[in-house]
């Protein structure tokens, strides 16, 4: 065979390999909420920088959270390149939304669509400000992709009547010739691959877009047992920080189990930005309690109750205490994570915060040895004994500090317990290079 006929069948090869058209499936058969939102948003930027042809969405949901329906119809009606929907089962309610949003609906035999009338969490109806809502845009979205906007409203309000579509007191949900006859569908078929055959697409690749590693870590830590184990770990974690200063570990165990509880709902649009910032309020307000106002008051209080509050608002999807559209269901998870890794952290100090010091591990992390003055260590030299003395707490020790002998400031320690400042000490070791001292009741 000729070069110049192998160089014309290469052309012919690579122009083929040109002309396929890049498919993208994504999947919601889900409840429509926040991590059904950022799923979309992941999927259709995704699509852009590969730079997709077409994107196929396969439908299969009864709805969801009506204000993340919202954000995902924006987000398709912005994209630029086609995308369709395969209604394979339901679209209803926000579904149906996010359909009507697409440029082209298909409906498997026996789909449906429709039903949009906004329920509470309960599956009530919602007041007439939510169905005012819905119907709005419901009715623009329709409009804008050349969809009857009175069919549109008419699948929210019950009060809409259509000549020979719906009569007062029924909500429209259409089925598949239903809503081929009405223009809510533009074919019935039976899978993705009828579909491509219809608009005539023969060569093409399809790519279905699933959740990287990173995301499903996220997903995995949005677990209400996981956020719990996190939240043990935080609380455990600062308090043996506060305990053992200069350690290091405990405060990133902390550290690296907030940012691990924090992030994901961050991304996932449940912690909105107050609720992050209370939670650090709270806990600046029981540092403060511990250090500049000892004893547990008000500021310790409200400090706990802000910070366990905090991280239970974080792990829903209330709308600034708005709790109508949240699951009874996961408001307890939520309560159970946050009350169970509260009092699971209160419960570890008390178990194991006494054994600690004594495990291989602390030793390992921490410097736990005496250097002895018998031995040859000798940090700082006494005049005289002290041993007996008594002097006051200069500061608060807890469990070091400074205290006052005769007119002279010395560095102190207690046995790991607690003096304010003024209270009377009495030195009984002066081994190392503090005065270990206990209180003189």
């Amino acid at each position: 065979m000729k070069k110049s006929t192998l160089l014309f069948i290469a052309l012919l090869s690579t122009a083929s390999v040109l002309a396929q058209q890049k498919i993208m499936l994504m999947e919601i058969k889900d409840v429509i909420d926040p991590r059904m939102h950022r799923y979309v948003d992941l999927a259709l930027a995704e699509a852009e920088r590969s730079n997709t042809d077409i994107v196929i969405i396969e439908m299969d949901t009864y709805g969801g959270v009506l204000t993340d329906a919202k954000e995902i119809v924006d987000r398709i009606m912005h994209f630029k390149k086609p995308v369709w929907v395969f209604i394979n089962s339901d679209a209803a309610s926000a579904g149906a939304l996010i359909s009507i949003a697409c440029d082209s609906i298909y409906m498997a035999p026996g789909a449906s669509i429709g039903a949009a009338t906004v329920v509470d969490a309960e599956g009530q109806k919602a007041p007439d400000k939510y169905q005012s809502y819905m119907r709005s845009i419901m009715r623009s979205t329709a409009e804008e992709n050349g969809r009857d906007p009175l069919i549109a409203e008419g699948m929210v309000d019950e009060a809409i009547v259509i000549k020979g579509i719906k009569e007062a007191g029924q909500i429209i949900t259409f089925s598949t010739s239903e809503a081929l006859q009405h223009g809510f569908c533009d074919a019935k078929v039976e899978s993705i691959d009828n579909i491509l055959e219809r608009n005539n697409i023969k060569n093409y690749t399809i790519h279905k877009f699933e959740l990287g590693f990173t995301e499903r870590i996220i997903s995995i830590v949005l677990n209400p047992v996981i956020s719990s184990i996190l939240i043990l770990i935080i609380i455990a974690g600062i308090y043996f920080e506060m305990q053992t200063p200069g350690m290091g570990f405990a405060g990133l165990a902390a550290l690296v189990a907030l940012i691990l509880y924090l992030v994901p709902y961050y991304l996932n649009g449940l912690a909105a930005n107050w609720e992050i910032i209370a939670f650090f309020v709270g806990l600046a307000l029981v540092a403060v309690e511990i250090f500049v106002l000892p004893g547990f008051g008000i500021a310790g209080i409200s400090g706990l109750v802000l910070t366990v509050s905090s991280l239970f608002l974080i792990m829903i999807n209330n709308n600034a205490f708005d709790f109508e559209f949240v699951a009874m269901n996961d408001l307890m998870y939520a309560l159970a994570a946050a009350l169970g890794g509260t009092l699971g952290g209160m419960i570890l100090l008390l178990v194991a915060g006494s054994k600690l010091p004594d495990t291989r591990f602390f030793k390992k992390v921490a410097l736990t040895d005496t250097q002895n003055r018998s031995e040859g260590y000798v940090s700082f030299q006494l005049s005289e004994s002290l041993l007996g003395r008594r002097g006051t707490a200069e500061t608060v020790l807890r469990p070091s500090g400074k205290i006052m002998i005769d007119g002279r400031m010395y560095d102190a320690y207690t046995r790991g317990d607690y003096i304010q400042k003024g209270q009377t000490v009495e030195v009984i070791s002066e081994e190392g290079p503090s005065l270990k001292v206990k209180l003189v009741s």
